[in-house]
């Protein structure tokens, strides 16, 4: 099953609400499970890089402090706080 077959059940599909709280719970315990495994193999001095949503602006920085949620990245001329999954090495 692709995406977009996916997101035609979910949408289209006639789930119920019990159906729909699975679904959800499932999406959540992947994204965590992703922001874990990135948590994990970032260390303090890596350069990383990320897409802001307010602007669209892609930044590239260095790790300065990893958190529970968020990683603290230094683009320079400022520090900016980052859910670990929005980031990516360069």
């Amino acid at each position: 099953m692709d995406v977009k077959e996916i997101n035609n059940a979910i949408m289209f599909g006639g789930l119920n609400n019990e159906q729909l709280e699975s679904v959800i719970a499932a999406v959540k315990f992947a994204r965590a499970q992703l922001t874990q495994q990135t948590r994990r193999s970032l260390r303090i001095g890596d350069n990383v890089k990320f897409t802001s949503n307010r602007n669209g602006v892609t930044y590239t920085g260095t790790v300065k402090k990893i958190a529970i949620k968020f990683v603290t990245v230094g683009t320079g001329n400022s520090l900016y706080k980052v859910p670990a999954n929005m980031l990516e090495t360069v």
